[in-house]
């Protein structure tokens, strides 16, 4: 049996644990000092909190509370129009005007 084969198994072992630890001490740091993640793709994994990104939340923020808003405007005329449609005085004057033509 020679060196090679002897020391082979635990060194792989031991290079396979150093990189693992060594990643796990890179990500902490990046998270501790701030710096956005990445995934293995590219991909954000921590949000930027950066001003134009805060910047463009706040935008985003208002924007969809003025669709909220229009939205229910929309959806209370809607109510009355089917109001004004299913009624009894309604139906009834447009069933007279279809005999009349």
């Amino acid at each position: 049996m020679n060196f090679l084969e002897v020391i082979g198994g635990p060194a792989i072992a031991l290079i396979a644990i150093a990189g693992t630890i060594g990643w796990v001490v890179t990500t902490w740091l990046r998270v501790k000092h701030g710096y956005p993640l990445e995934g293995s793709w590219g991909q954000k994994l921590k949000p930027d909190r950066s001003s134009e990104a805060l910047e463009r939340i706040k935008l985003l923020t208002g924007e969809n509370a003025r669709i909220s808003a229009e939205l229910a405007a929309v959806k209370e005329r809607l109510q009355v129009v089917e109001r004004i449609v299913t009624d009894r005085g309604f139906s009834l004057s447009y069933e007279i005007d279809s005999l009349r033509h």
